[in-house]
């Protein structure tokens, strides 16, 4: 752990065209990034953090200019290691499939910078192009697509948007009492299947969902297909692909995931419990290569059961 840690690669904001009553850049950074603080952008810029596309330094009184892309290292007063090692399962000129460990974030997020996977994997690789395809939570292990050309970027992402890609998950939970009896006493077949769909919304606060009424958004499928004690072992096979939505459709069933901080309740904050991973799995994707027509069916090792 160190006192501070600043990003290796910038992030950028490209500036609105809308905003009118903003005449430096300085007093747009300060007051859309408020929680930051004004003193924090003042020190930045002085310090040559805060910079145009072609690299040339923004001071406290350059000229807001819409549309313009600004540059700037995110910073944050300590960063913790995340114990575990990412590994890249396939890799050629395009694309790299990873196996993403628990906790470790795929791009710069809270408390952390340079601990995440895209830029454990620009340091392995010596790529500085690498950027993800796709989400896959902090707390979720398992497999992602990242891409590594940006010429060719664009087909990648457009496979999900064409439900091109086949995701498949595993999780295990606190099984029901309804769901123990009938195992017990011998009649219950597996495996035992549901099919999920609601709508979900964020909830309070943000990065949380909820399910409220109305169409559905999401849809999800759900197979028990082992039992030990009293919990079970499941594949999941999320259709839509919303922000935790397996974790509040494994909820909604009344089978929140083992070691989940945010379902069914919202547990404080507070370090990572490294012995007790949420145990939710992204172990197989399947996909056609849109640029070399190669099938992809990458797997990692599942949940020990």
């Amino acid at each position: 752990m160190t006192a501070s840690a600043r990003a290796a690669q910038p992030s950028y904001i490209v500036l609105p065209v809308n905003v009118t009553d903003k005449p430096t850049v300085f007093a747009f950074l300060a007051q859309h990034f408020a929680r930051i603080g004004e003193d924090v952008w003042r020190q930045r810029i002085l310090d040559g953090k805060v910079h145009w596309r072609d690299g040339s330094l923004i001071a406290l009184d350059t000229e807001y200019r819409p549309a313009a892309r600004v540059y700037y290292y995110r910073e944050v007063p300590v960063e913790a290691k995340i114990p575990f090692e990412e590994q890249i399962l396939f890799q050629d000129d395009n694309v790299i499939l990873a196996y993403k460990p628990h906790f470790l974030p795929v791009t710069p997020s809270g408390n952390y910078v340079n601990e995440c996977l895209v830029h454990r994997l620009r340091l392995r690789t010596g790529i500085d192009t690498i950027a993800p395809a796709h989400r896959l939570d902090r707390e979720t292990a398992g497999v992602i697509l990242m891409t590594v050309a940006p010429e060719t970027r664009a087909l990648y992402h457009q496979l999900f948007i064409d439900d091109a890609i086949r995701k498949d998950y595993q999780a295990i939970a606190k099984l029901t009492p309804e769901i123990i009896e009938q195992y017990q006493q011998g009649c219950l077949t597996l495996p035992l299947h549901w099919t999920v769909t609601n709508r979900m919304q964020p909830s309070d606060p943000s990065f949380t969902m909820k399910i409220v009424e109305g169409e559905a958004n999401t849809h999800s499928e759900i197979s028990l297909v082992a039992i030990k004690g009293d919990v079970g072992l499941f594949h999941l096979s999320p259709i839509t692909g919303k922000t935790h939505q397996l974790r509040v459709h494994m909820q909604s069933l009344g089978m929140p995931l083992l070691n989940d901080r945010f379902y069914p309740s919202l547990l404080p904050k507070g370090p990572d419990k490294f012995e007790a991973p949420l145990k939710l799995m992204a172990q197989r994707l399947r996909f056609i290569d849109p640029v070399s027509g190669m099938h992809h069916d990458m797997q990692c090792q599942g949940f020990e059961f």
